[in-house]
């Protein structure tokens, strides 16, 4: 189980760093920058998760494994080979982009889950799923605000949505099924609608004049 998670984590870490350099790519940042919203993007949903469950300071002020796997990954993005192929080709940036950030997304979600199982006194389904929710769509939103950007959440393919139903899947398997299976189910289950969202191009209705 715990290497499960560790490897559920990783895929998160990476996905989330890789979409939020990509973000500092488009806006022109330096390395800095680059690699700054990288960092937010990854970590961010984590410790709005750990304020949230009572946990001072937050993980990833305690181990800093997932910081230095997150600025990695935006030092190989920021790195010549890559911009070039991503600056240079909108279609793989746009692809690229949204299964990094369907991944994140989707790994995010059940960790959040699985988090506030372990630490949440009396863990309620709703507990469940706003933990789970806050995790996978916190990160994105605090590196969309940094980059001047209306947040993702709110404009693109169900985006919340996913993360709410692949977090409910999870908390409602947790106690039927292992905790591998609830979390490979929910994590499979954002990846999917995501998928099914970009491909039939689903989106929320919003508010026209």
């Amino acid at each position: 189980m715990d290497i499960f998670i560790f490897v559920v984590n990783l895929i998160g870490t990476v996905a989330f760093a890789a979409s939020g350099s990509m973000i500092g790519l488009k806006k022109n940042m330096d390395i800095f920058g680059v690699c700054i919203l990288g960092l937010t993007t990854a970590t961010g949903g984590g410790v709005i998760r750990d304020l949230l469950l009572g946990l001072t300071p937050p993980m990833a002020f305690q181990d800093p494994t997932s910081a230095l796997v997150a600025l990695a990954t935006s030092a190989v993005f920021f790195s010549r080979r890559v911009r070039h192929v991503l600056m240079h080709s909108q279609r793989w940036y746009d692809l690229l982009l949204f299964w990094m950030d369907t991944l994140g997304l989707g790994a995010f979600s059940v960790i959040g889950v699985q988090l506030a199982f372990s630490q949440a006194e009396e863990p309620t389904f709703f507990l469940l799923v706003f933990v789970g929710t806050i995790t996978g769509v916190g990160g994105g939103v605090l590196r969309d605000l940094l980059a001047q950007e209306v947040p993702y959440i709110f404009v693109k393919h169900v985006y919340a949505c996913a993360s709410l139903a692949g977090a409910a899947l999870c908390a409602g398997m947790w106690n039927h099924v292992s905790s591998v299976d609830a979390m490979s189910v929910g994590m499979a289950a954002v990846v999917i609608i995501r998928a099914l969202a970009a491909h039939y191009h689903w989106n929320l209705p919003k508010s026209k004049f």
